[in-house]
């Protein structure tokens, strides 16, 4: 993709790119924005969609390779340095119980989802990809599945949108069940992993967490955030047995001649190589969190740039013509779910933590 002859258009392509993530951070920065925990990934791929339906026509197609490097190889690189944001302590630090509750909301979420696809008569694609980032983690859970689904740009958008909806939604509308009595059936530690096990991003549980226990003295913020990354680091085993069950399916449909292949994502395994190595510079540095770890910060700054510039670069060649095209139907798949991770979360949680 970045062949000398055409290396120079490329890096105009990635240039574009770079300069929408620049302002998606900078917006992301203003305080509207900021309290509606709308991360840099949500806000790139909206400029990145503007842009889509606007002044997209304009763009030399010689430019378009490096908008595609940036959904590709970008965005593989992105997710194996995500994992600097977790370390294997904080699995332990929760608990059994909150590893049960992720499972059992990561499996029922993306078999009920792709399921549900089938009776809505969704094409595979989009209901498997709006299903794992209603699952895991939101966004990067889309974008982790993309190369490993091989669709087409704008259902994964699609399924980046769903997320975010109905995502914010949960952010807003768990404090308010929290401060109206709603949970009061739940121990503050299972309102932690309630929150963390069934809200969509990252950004969300924190917002979410914070709104219910501002100075964390319940350790719902706490507790809730960890939750979700043990969600987060379930992205890999995820990723890798979609990959053989797709290389499976693709094989019975005639789509692969020749000898078989597995799609098993290799940055699957670096998310975890990662996740390993920083629990080891945990410990050799002495310190308490991953922050404090010598340049986690900076790390976690490029990670999420990385990430924004492949949000963005899907936006980009994502327009309402192909939303129209995909119908209401993902966004009722993403609502029915939304519906199981609310209420479906809410009593797994509670059985689960109260036997364990």
């Amino acid at each position: 993709m970045l062949e000398k002859g055409n290396r120079a258009n490329t890096l105009h392509g990635i240039l574009l790119i770079a300069l929408f993530s620049f302002a998606a951070f900078y917006i992301a920065e203003i305080p509207v924005v900021r309290r509606l925990s709308f991360s840099p990934l949500i806000v790139g791929i909206v400029l990145g969609m503007l842009y889509a339906n606007s002044l997209r026509n304009r763009l030399p197609e010689t430019w378009v390779p490096g908008i595609r490097f940036c959904t590709k190889q970008v965005l593989r690189w992105g997710i194996v340095l995500y994992g600097f944001r977790l370390t294997l302590a904080q699995v332990a630090a929760v608990g059994v119980p909150a590893v049960v509750v992720d499972l059992i909301v990561v499996t029922v979420t993306i078999l009920g989802g792709v399921l549900l696809g089938r009776l809505l008569k969704i094409d595979r694609d989009t209901a498997l990809m709006t299903s794992t980032g209603s699952a895991i983690c939101g966004a990067a859970a889309v974008l982790g599945a993309e190369p490993v689904v091989k669709c087409e740009g704008y259902k994964t958008a699609i399924a980046v949108s769903t997320v975010v909806i109905f995502g914010t939604l949960s952010m807003f509308l768990y404090p308010v069940m929290y401060r109206t009595g709603m949970l009061n059936g739940m121990t503050d530690t299972e309102v932690a992993v309630y929150t963390g096990s069934t809200l969509h991003e990252v950004a969300h549980v924190a917002g979410a967490g914070n709104a219910m226990d501002p100075t964390d003295a319940l350790g719902i913020a706490g507790t809730a955030t960890i939750t979700k990354m043990i969600r987060v680091m379930l992205l890999a085993p995820v990723l890798v047995i979609m990959g053989f069950v797709l290389a499976g399916r693709r094989k019975e449909s005639g789509g692969e001649t020749g000898k078989r292949r597995i799609a098993v994502p290799w940055f699957a395994f670096g998310f975890i190589g990662v996740i390993g190595l920083n629990s080891l510079l945990q410990s050799l540095c002495g310190v308490e969190t991953v922050r404090e770890i010598p340049l986690n910060g900076t790390i976690e700054y490029v990670d999420t740039f990385m990430l924004t510039m492949a949000m963005t670069a899907l936006g980009t060649e994502t327009s309402l013509d192909k939303f129209r095209q995909a119908g209401a139907r993902p966004f009722v798949l993403a609502g029915l779910l939304y519906v199981w991770l609310v209420a479906g979360g809410y009593f797994v949680t509670k059985y689960v933590v109260g036997m364990l």
